[in-house]
């Protein structure tokens, strides 16, 4: 198209006047279509960073029904990472160095639907954690941690198959009210195994699952036997407070009550003065 605008070389560089509009029609056109590739290339590149861009300090890949897959695996991570793509399916986040999980930590993954957090370093999970995962979330994976109790209000709600083996559980009463509230797969509570427990004169034996103890034995009736004592001395303390004050209230009353009758008793005599005077006076 240029050699037919520009017959030759020659007329190109040095255009005479009549060819001067078809020579810069001819590098404007030129000129235009290099701007717009130009824009084009760098409108998609900033999209795609924007949405889709992956974690730098994970890896990215598509899986077989179109879903993204992030790779965070044993990269000695001590947080969960920020900048996850938000069309995140699959996160892997296992064989890293987490402690806890922070409230909203997913908030941004609506998509996500299989969390791998197993042989971390988790002991806490604030309440929130999973907020926003309850739609999407089937498969959690949280063995091999340092967990020892699960709260409802962690969770959220979740109805995933959680994997909550290898867990140094605690079980104790409050985990024993936890576990009715929880909305995750009954199969999953079965991975929930007692390493140890109070009271300790329960007898439940370690490596014993949580719910064979649960159907057996009440742990909360040592704590409710403490709260009768404390009920009980807490009544004994202010009973006796009262019993204080009505001896007081009595012994004040019986103090004035002593004075007053004095008093009476002595008004008497002090009225039979004036009259004596009196009689000697009519006397004399």
């Amino acid at each position: 198209m240029v050699q037919g605008l520009c017959p030759s070389r020659r007329v190109c560089l040095y255009p005479t006047m009549p060819l001067l509009a078809e020579w810069l029609l001819c590098h404007s056109l030129v000129a235009c279509l290099l701007l717009h590739s130009l824009v084009l290339s760098s409108t998609t590149a900033g999209l795609h960073g924007a949405n889709t861009g992956c974690s730098e300090s994970c890896y990215c890949s598509e899986s077989a029904d179109g879903g993204r897959v992030v790779r965070c695996s044993n990269m000695r991570l001590a947080e969960v990472p920020r900048d996850l793509p938000n069309d995140t399916r699959r996160l892997y986040l296992d064989g890293n160095l987490l402690t806890t999980i922070p409230a909203d930590a997913f908030a941004g993954l609506p998509l996500l639907n299989e969390l791998d957090l197993s042989h971390n370093e988790l002991t806490q999970m604030e309440p929130g954690a999973f907020r926003g995962l309850v739609p999407s979330l089937r498969s959690l994976d949280l063995s091999s941690n340092r967990l020892t109790t699960l709260e409802p209000e962690v969770l959220g709600g979740l109805r995933a198959q959680a994997n909550l083996t290898h867990n140094p559980w605690h079980c104790d009463c409050r985990l024993q009210v936890a576990m009715p509230r929880l909305d995750l797969e009954p199969a999953s509570l079965a991975g929930v195994v007692c390493h140890t427990s109070e009271p300790k004169d329960v007898g439940v034996d370690t490596g014993v699952p949580f719910v064979m103890v649960a159907a057996d034995l009440d742990l909360c009736a040592g704590l409710k036997r403490t709260t009768d004592v404390a009920m009980l001395v807490t009544m004994f303390g202010w009973f006796a407070m009262v019993i204080s004050y009505l001896v007081y209230y009595v012994r004040h009353n019986q103090e004035d009550a002593r004075r007053h009758l004095e008093y009476l008793k002595s008004l008497p005599s002090k009225l039979d003065r004036p009259e004596e005077s009196s009689t000697l006076s009519t006397m004399v």
